[in-house]
């Protein structure tokens, strides 16, 4: 639409309001990461948030926004005469998910450049975004290679083209704003640190609110002009104060005390680096100007580690983030104390008087303040402990326990075959699986594949745009027709039919279903600990090789689909925690459930190759889930499960089989299932990667 929502008619949202405003004050924050469910105005308050921007000005005709004031000496479109200049309405620049390298760094004519010894270079999305806004919605699915080329621009403020040789360079200062949702799953910590501030959002629980939501979204979708103009005063309103935030913000004096606050707090909550520290400074610097004021004060500190330390505290995607306020709290309070014994105000004023006639004890500007609890939660991704320690061993089977020891707990149709979840134990690093054979799928690290970027391995022709010039196998095609060509300098003589593109071989991320049995068999309280430690440290691979995850478990009287395939592990870590144990132990019904499941995702993407992982110790029992199937009802449940598995394996899938059976007196019976399903068996203890010297690291079907 030609006239975008309001920013100040958006209802609610006060974090992600203000956290968008206080980059607006101060760009050097560095931008914002908005994480929260679907349908919370995410994009629409980013898109909004141009028309607050200040007008840049730039050098007439350049193409990559040169300051006239001081211009970039490198620019490709210089050189430039300093003075002058022509004002613009800053630039929010939107970066599609699935955009190629060469629409966000731009194009080098490789053909020209070769043949006619021209730079012919058409700028990209990051030149086009230099002093402005880069925004990427669901940045959580970007693509390796151009999370890659974003963390180098955002490193070293400029982007560089190379070509074979052919190089090209310019000035690439961005605003990096994204949006998520965590359900899809996380972004590389990489990444998630170039984020200077964070916000979750979520949906308002609140009646009056909700209905204020939608009635404003139906004014604005009905008559978008005069929706925008009975908001225009407060708009302008808005952008006047942030253009009087920006110039207080050089007199806003950041005091020892406020330094101190900010260093203590950022080393009690052991976040790696100092980004940290210069972000809560810079942060704390916007809020005070953004108040009018010229002093940092607490409430500045306070609120400025609320907003850039949730997303640098985490460890492991497991970690939901979040802040312990208490903690905040008690740290500031404990180092204003130490300030003051020094001589110092804690409050950041730096000896300064209290008559400042700007401050404003209700926070910036009348804006939000003080505590908040993240919404959507640190507690949704929370893991749960293991607990009841003083009934653990009332439920506990024998580690050498019997088939039928673990199916007398019940049919699991009720609660009485159930029993409570238990916790995981502690992830440690795997062993390495892949998928035999060369895929296609999507860039990830964990099978071979032929993928954009990696070891050149061939070449041929190119389909389309040329991409990744052969140059060997270019210069070879051409060479025998020089003669012919009437060449008479020192250059080649190039045509479009002698170029060759590369062809690369890398990783791709493939589709890892887990198939967990949760019946009696496996419900020894030490045993299904470990069990579930084991699935979270493969998923915790997962995350690291940029696969999609999948979670079938199989209990009682059938399987089910826990967690659907999603790029989310923190979904399927949550889902795992949650996961009750007890019953019998339908394995057919489990693995035929997995079947469906990689027909499903085979249709919905065919290039993105499965790896099939399943925990069990072998055993199985009597379900309900070969009536009506593939498989013939009527066999014993052990030889349903092995006719199961085999209409796996002739499917071509790639499958590992974790061995849980534990005791002095093993059967076996997992490493027959791998067997069936030509695929390998591992142990538990084989499972770690600090004990599989001797052992195979890749998936190879049984001969």
């Amino acid at each position: 639409m030609n006239t975008p929502y309001p920013f100040t008619a958006l209802v609610g949202q006060e974090d992600l309001r203000l956290a968008l405003l206080l980059n607006a004050v101060s760009p050097a924050v560095g931008g914002v990461l908005v994480r929260g469910e679907k349908g919370t105005a995410k994009s629409t308050a980013v898109r909004a948030l141009s028309t607050l921007l200040p007008d840049v000005p730039v050098v007439p005709g350049c193409r990559f926004s040169c300051d006239p004031a001081a211009p970039d000496a490198q620019c490709p479109d210089g050189p430039h005469e300093a003075g002058g200049g022509t004002a613009r309405a800053a630039r929010v620049v939107e970066l599609p998910v699935g955009a190629s390298e060469d629409r966000l760094v731009g194009a080098l004519d490789i053909e020209r450049a070769l043949s006619e010894g021209v730079k012919a270079y058409e700028p990209g999305l990051l030149a086009a975004a230099h002093r402005g806004v880069l925004y990427v919605d669901e940045v959580n699915l970007l693509h390796d290679h151009l999370v890659d080329l974003l963390l180098d621009a955002a490193a070293m403020g400029a982007s560089y083209v190379e070509r074979e040789g052919v190089s090209v360079r310019h000035a690439a200062r961005f605003l990096l704003v994204g949006t998520m949702n965590p359900e899809e799953g996380e972004l590389r910590p990489q990444l998630l640190d170039r984020f200077g501030l964070t916000v979750e959002v979520a949906a308002s629980r609140e009646t009056d609110e909700r209905v204020e939501v939608v009635r404003r979204r139906l004014a604005y979708d009905a008559d978008p002009a005069g929706f925008g103009a009975r908001w225009a005063a407060d708009e302008q309103a808005v952008r006047e104060r942030i253009a009087a935030a920006r110039r207080l913000l050089p007199s806003v004096r950041l005091g020892d005390g406020a330094l101190r606050q900010i260093a203590a707090t950022c080393a009690a909550f052991e976040v790696d680096g100092m980004r940290a520290d210069i972000v809560m400074a810079r942060t704390a610097t916007a809020l005070a100007a953004w108040a009018g004021r010229t002093v940092v004060l607490a409430e500045d500190v306070r609120q400025a580690a609320l907003l850039a330390l949730p997303h640098r505290r985490r460890r492991n995607p497991f970690d939901a983030p979040g802040l312990d306020e208490d903690k905040l709290d008690e740290t500031l309070e404990r180092e204003r104390g130490a300030g003051e014994g020094e001589g110092e105000q804690g409050d950041g004023r730096d000896g300064e008087g209290d008559d400042d006639p700007d401050t404003d004890p209700d926070g910036p500007g009348g804006g939000p303040s003080g505590p908040r609890e993240p919404e959507g939660g640190p507690q949704g991704g929370s893991r749960e402990q293991p607990g009841g320690e003083q009934d653990a061993r009332a439920g506990q089977d024998s580690p050498a326990a019997s088939a039928g020891a673990g199916d007398s707990a019940g049919d699991g149709s009720g609660p009485k075959g159930e029993r409570s979840a238990v916790g995981a134990g502690d992830p440690y690093r795997t062993r390495h699986f892949d998928v035999p054979g060369i895929g296609e799928g999507a860039a990830g690290r964990r099978s071979r594949a032929r993928t954009a970027h990696g070891r050149t391995t061939s070449a041929r022709r190119p389909r389309g745009s040329l991409g990744k010039l052969h140059l060997a196998a270019t210069v070879q095609a051409a060479a025998p027709y020089q003669r012919a060509r009437g060449r008479s300098g020192a250059g080649l003589v190039i045509r479009r039919d002698d170029l060759r593109q590369a062809v690369r071989e890398g990783r791709e991320g493939n589709l890892v279903l887990f198939v967990v049995d949760a019946s009696g068999s496996m419900a020894a309280r030490e045993r299904m600990t470990a069990v579930k430690g084991a699935v979270l440290s493969l998923l915790l691979d997962a995350y690291q090789r940029r696969d999609k995850v999948g979670l079938v478990t199989f209990r009682g009287a059938d399987a089910d689909l826990v967690l659907p395939p999603t790029s989310s592990v923190e979904a399927g870590a949550v889902r795992l925690e949650k996961l009750p144990t007890g019953g019998r132990t339908p394995l057919a019904a489990g693995l035929l459930k997995a079947r469906e499941v990689l027909r499903v995702e085979r249709l919905r993407d065919a290039t993105r190759r499965p790896l099939l992982i399943v925990v069990t110790d072998g055993r199985a029992t009597g379900s309900r889930a070969a009536a009506g199937s593939t498989v013939k009802s009527g066999l014993e449940p052990m030889a349903l499960a092995a006719r199961a598995a085999r209409l796996l394996a002739a499917e071509g899938t790639a499958s590992v089989v974790v061995d849980c059976e534990s005791g002095p007196v093993r059967l076996g019976l997992a490493g027959a299932l791998a067997q069936e399903l030509g695929g390998v068996a591992v142990t538990l203890e084989e499972l770690r990667a600090d004990t599989v010297s001797a052992l195979v690291n890749d998936v190879r079907r049984a001969a």
